[in-house]
């Protein structure tokens, strides 16, 4: 089995970071490479950066295809691109806040995302909205460390603070990690405030794997279709489906 992470970003040291998260949890005879666009921005902290993300992103996917990858898992909390991914893949294709959530709530009834930015926060109600998590969210927290910044020296104990007051605060029994270049902090976060704390880069690794196992996929049925063969003028005709995607 062979599970690609994609790193929506242009940062190496990110995408080394995450592509150690997501073998940890490899299963064994699993291969997990982490990969990274060769377009976009450094980091995700805007609408505007993750929308210039996502032409990217189904780069890495156009790629693995032809290389016959098996799932794909978008280690970013925004989820970007991963509707339009799965109408290139033959395989699952996970975002990491979806996975996040959904083990979030098998292992507890409230939880709470804890993130970089305040400005992100919106992304995040939406996105629990969207996946139908509402009754079981009760807050969104931002620790205001950048992407980029979060392994630097302080940077631990701003977030660990903001994910002890989402449980002694806002009454979260959860909490989820709303950044995947948080993953490495997961287990001493955990170890720190004594409640289950969700890392979607593994959610998502194991997620994946789960499905591949399992012999799903996204249904091509009705909105994850194949796009239909349309030209792309400028610099998008590199993205030009000239016929149709071959379901396996």
């Amino acid at each position: 089995m062979h599970v690609r992470i994609i790193n929506p970003n242009t940062t190496r040291a990110m995408t080394d970071l995450i592509g150690r998260s997501a073998r940890v949890v490899a299963a064994p005879g699993t291969l997990v490479d982490a990969v990274q666009p060769t377009m976009g921005p450094a980091s995700i902290e805007s609408h505007y950066e993750e929308a210039l993300a996502v032409p990217g992103i189904l780069e890495q996917v156009a790629l693995g295809e032809a290389e016959g990858v098996d799932a794909y898992v978008v280690a970013c909390f925004g989820d970007p691109g991963v509707d339009a991914a799965r109408e290139l893949a033959r395989g699952p294709v996970i975002g990491i806040a979806e996975a996040a959530m959904h083990a979030a709530t098998l292992v507890g009834r409230r939880f709470a995302v804890v993130t970089t930015l305040g400005r992100t926060t919106g992304r995040a109600r939406e996105l629990v909205d969207r996946y139908g998590f509402r009754d079981a969210f009760v807050a969104v927290r931002a620790c205001e460390v950048p992407v980029l910044a979060l392994e630097d020296p302080g940077a631990r104990t701003r977030l660990v603070d903001e994910c002890r007051r989402a449980v002694q605060q806002d009454g979260a029994d959860v909490v989820v990690l709303g950044c995947a270049g948080m993953a490495e902090l997961c287990a001493v976060i955990a170890d720190e405030i004594g409640v289950p704390v969700v890392d979607g880069v593994a959610a998502g690794t194991v997620l994946a794997q789960s499905l591949v196992a399992l012999g799903l996929r996204s249904s091509v049925a009705g909105e994850y279709a194949p796009p239909p063969a349309k030209p792309m003028a400028g610099i998008l005709a590199g993205f030009e489906i000239r016929a149709p995607v071959a379901v396996a």
